[in-house]
């Protein structure tokens, strides 16, 4: 997910020939106080008009706390863009609140409530600790997401580049989505020009769930999608266990190997999760 500044209109028009697979327009952190409601507008606008291609689309809200958190919903849910992101998500109830907003907007325009969804943004250490019910407050919630730079403010620590600071953090709201069925997007990898303290950091957070990482630079996108589009090898491996798993399952036996090591139904997921990532359409896999 790549963020770009709702006040850069260069990179806002561009912003679908990146290759990220989703797009995060800002309204929040990275737009001046008296830039707000040109940032509003013109974000609006490229919503309108510009082609994005494939890449999901994200808008980046103030808080409803802030005199311009209204503003940015009444003018960017009638676009149902394809999810609004709520920053500093600390509880359900300012949760169902912003939720309650969206709607009465959305009935205002006659749109509808399944299709925009919202990313809760957690960034403080009460949104840590309020997590899991926030991660399942709302059908409407189908991702959660950590913001570390304002965490680790907030927490009073310093934002190492080990991570350390947020590490409890980022696992349990890992788990509060994995928990939920949702999704978790971590938070930016801040220098542009350390592309292998990115790797490794991306390659830890995949380790321990995350499904995606927050970028702040189209530089970082092809270090990204190196650690998260699975190999040739695994992919191999994973066709190599969904073959066989077609082949028992035709022959009723539930346990197998694969390559003298035993598969069973967690293993026979996760090769499928491998494929899915790799865009391999398991109906054409035969046995």
């Amino acid at each position: 997910m790549l963020y770009i500044p709702g006040n850069n209109p260069a990179m806002l028009q561009q912003g679908g020939v990146y290759g990220a697979d989703s797009l995060l327009l800002d309204l929040e952190d990275a737009v001046a106080l008296n830039q707000k409601d040109a940032a509003r507008a013109l974000v609006a606008n490229m919503i309108k008009y510009n082609n994005f291609y494939d890449a999901e689309i994200s808008v980046r809200v103030n808080h409803i706390s802030t005199p311009f958190g209204l503003a940015d919903l009444e003018a960017i849910v009638p676009l149902q863009p394809d999810n609004i992101r709520f920053p500093k998500c600390e509880t359900v109830e300012e949760l169902a609140e912003v939720i309650k907003i969206v709607e009465e907007i959305e009935d205002k325009h006659n749109l509808p409530h399944d299709q925009m969804t919202i990313h809760a943004m957690i960034e403080t250490a009460l949104g840590v600790m309020n997590v899991y019910e926030i991660a399942g407050f709302s059908k409407r919630v189908d991702a959660i997401t950590i913001g570390g730079q304002d965490l680790t403010s907030d927490m009073k620590v310093e934002a190492g580049k080990d991570g350390i600071g947020i590490d409890y953090a980022r696992k349990r709201i890992v788990m509060a989505a994995k928990a939920h069925r949702i999704d978790v997007m971590d938070t930016v990898w801040a220098d542009v020009d350390d592309e292998e303290g990115l790797i490794r950091e991306t390659e830890y957070i995949r380790k321990i769930g995350f499904t995606g990482k927050a970028l702040i630079n189209p530089r970082q996108i092809d270090a990204c999608h190196s650690v998260y589009t699975p190999t040739e090898k695994e992919v191999a491996k994973a066709m190599r266990v969904y073959s066989a798993f077609l082949k028992n399952k035709a022959e009723g036996i539930g346990v197998f190997a694969v390559d003298g090591k035993m598969v069973d139904k967690p293993v026979v997921e996760r090769a499928m999760h491998t494929l899915s990532l790799a865009e391999i359409d398991l109906e054409t896999i035969q046995y």
